[in-house]
């Protein structure tokens, strides 16, 4: 979407300009680095590809630069957003913000002001995700938003390089752990380019990239995703020992491990970078039920 639109964007000195005046200073603390370039928000906004029906869920909108491009580019659709901020101060001047720049669109906007780790209901049911996410949190707050709204189908999340290449990542490769696994559970997702820090205020020290993910069935188990999870953090735990080892604990014992494991289709001696989502699945239903202690008959 154009100019055209009438919804102005945010240059950098906009951006500077508005902290000064709420007496913001970006905290470590909140991972606050509000993006400067209006490239890098549009290109956001367009992998967001907002459509009529769609709710977009924004966490952690900042000042608005990302929020503003979201607007632009569901411009001319009847989508809705719907932005989280967990800063009180920053929460209340948003909607001001959308007023000034994007007043055409103001009544299709929700501000909350909320933890996005805490959140479990909103107004409107979200369909895409859009957020530029600390490093410390970006993992646990796409799972948990994709475990509380079902509703959710698709998302581009900004985050840092390294955060990116682990949640992105399949069997085999040398970053794939249990972000990547479980993230899978729920989605697929692929790197969709990187974005250097010089787009940022303050400037990070890292590098980072763009992840989209668009939800798929979960893998056809009987399994919980509580039990499957359980497994996997097990694997993962002790990253270069074999499954027989790894699952030891978990399972009771090694022999009880490889017995489940062999039960589940899956080599003993395998690691746990080598399996796919089905694969724990599997593992997790050939478990066998746990036995409550006898009581002894008076």
């Amino acid at each position: 979407m154009s100019a055209d639109s009438g919804i102005r964007l945010f240059g950098a000195g906009d951006i500077r300009q508005l902290a000064r005046r709420l007496g913001v200073r970006p905290t470590k603390r909140l991972g606050q680095n509000f993006v400067v370039e209006q490239g890098t928000v549009r290109q956001i906004a367009a992998l967001a590809a907002p459509r009529s029906g769609d709710v977009i869920l924004e966490v952690g909108p900042g000042l608005g630069s990302l929020t503003l491009a979201l607007l632009e580019a569901m411009a001319e659709t009847d989508a809705r957003l719907i932005a989280v901020e967990i800063d009180p101060v920053l929460a209340a001047e948003l909607p001001r913000t959308i007023a000034d720049r994007a007043p055409a669109l103001a009544d299709r906007v929700d501000v909350v002001a909320a933890d996005a780790l805490k959140l479990d209901e909103l107004a409107w049911a979200p369909t895409v995700l859009a957020a530029n996410l600390p490093y410390n949190v970006a993992v646990p707050v796409v799972l948990h938003l994709l475990a509380v709204f079902p509703s959710l189908a698709r998302g581009v999340i900004m985050v840092q390089a390294e955060v990116a290449d682990r949640m992105s990542a399949g069997p085999g490769s040398r970053v794939y752990g249990v972000p990547s696994a479980k993230l899978a559970w729920y989605a697929s997702a692929r790197a969709a380019g990187t974005v250097p820090r010089s787009v940022f205020w303050p400037v990070p020290n890292v590098d980072s990239k763009l992840v989209v993910f668009a939800r798929h069935d979960r893998p056809p188990t009987t399994a919980s995703r509580e039990e499957v999870f359980a497994v996997i953090e097990a694997a993962f735990g002790q990253r270069r020992k074999t499954l027989r080892a790894a699952l030891a604990a978990w399972a009771d014992s090694a022999a009880a491990a490889e017995s489940v494991l062999r039960q589940a289709l899956v080599a003993p001696d395998a690691r746990g970078e080598e399996l796919g989502i089905a694969e724990f699945a599997a593992i997790a239903e050939a478990r066998p039920p746990a036995h409550p202690d006898k009581v002894e008959e008076s």
